[in-house]
């Protein structure tokens, strides 16, 4: 139960109702693919939709779009992102045919529903993530 729950922050007197609303927040997770098994159980076989983030250190748009999906996923309960690093996952790389970083596929019921690669204006990004999240019906 959240109320149970103590952030630290909050004296259990004179801010209980605070603090208990406050831990009660569902936030997304955010998946590091190490290998194929985590991303079947945490990616695949997830019951929300999860944004797959296929990204490279050395990649320059990488580095810009990476820190920008954890900030616009990150506050959403109903929809996960997963970053699998290329370097470390060739045999992801080579299932799912990724020929580019920064590469995004969006999976809903363990199925590839949206795509696209490259670093591409803000406005594609967010409704890829309205309608993952179900803030857009998408249909799937």
């Amino acid at each position: 139960m959240s109320s149970a729950i103590s952030c630290g922050f909050c004296s259990p007197l004179r801010l209980a109702v605070r603090c208990s609303i406050a831990t009660s927040i569902v936030h997304n997770e955010t998946i590091l693919v190490k290998n194929n098994d985590v991303f079947v159980k945490k990616v695949m076989n997830n019951d929300k939709p999860v944004i797959v983030n296929f990204h490279a250190e050395w990649c320059e748009p990488c580095k810009i779009l990476t820190p920008k999906l954890r900030e616009l996923i990150e506050p959403l309960g109903d929809l996960d992102l997963a970053v699998v690093d290329v370097e470390d996952n060739a045999e992801l790389v080579h299932t799912f045919e990724v020929k580019a970083v920064p590469a995004v596929i969006a999976i809903k019921n363990g199925l590839i529903v949206d795509k696209f690669i490259g670093l591409v204006e803000a406005d594609m990004i967010t409704n890829l993530i309205d309608r993952m999240s179900g803030k857009k019906n998408d249909g799937a």
